[in-house]
């Protein structure tokens, strides 16, 4: 019994339309996974001034967004945040987030407009530095 070119052409369709069902349901499932797990990002109340003088690295990874940075404080004070690494997508813009951290001497600072949740990542990164995870 041999099988028409119409009926292989159907077959193909139905199984590559279900393959392409498949993998965005997957997509979909991870960026689902991605929102909640920067939605339930939660931030510690540390106080620079216990941080003792040095450098510290942290990171930060919610899948779609990702940041390492490389936090110095010097004579009790966050002197400087380097992002050593920012996977973001569009999220380029929040990395103005760290000099607000540094301004205002605190991890938990306004978000940047636009770029919400790699600001969220990137305080995150910080604040794994200096409490020494990652």
């Amino acid at each position: 019994m041999k099988l028409s070119h119409k009926r292989i052409l159907l077959f193909t369709a139905i199984f590559l339309s279900l393959i392409g069902l498949i993998l965005t349901a997957i997509y979909l499932k991870s960026v689902a996974d991605y929102k909640k797990a920067v939605k339930e990002t939660t931030f510690s109340n540390i106080d620079i001034s216990d941080i003792p003088d040095g450098v510290y690295i942290g990171e930060y990874d919610v899948d779609f967004v990702y940041a390492k940075v490389e936090v110095t404080v010097q004579n009790r004070v966050i002197t400087n945040i380097d992002i050593l690494e920012h996977k973001n997508g569009r999220g380029k813009p929040a990395e103005i987030v760290a000099d607000r951290i540094i301004e205002e001497q605190k991890i938990y600072v306004d978000a940047v407009s636009g770029a919400t949740n790699s600001s969220t990542v990137i305080k995150k990164a910080v604040e794994n530095a200096l409490k020494g995870e990652s």
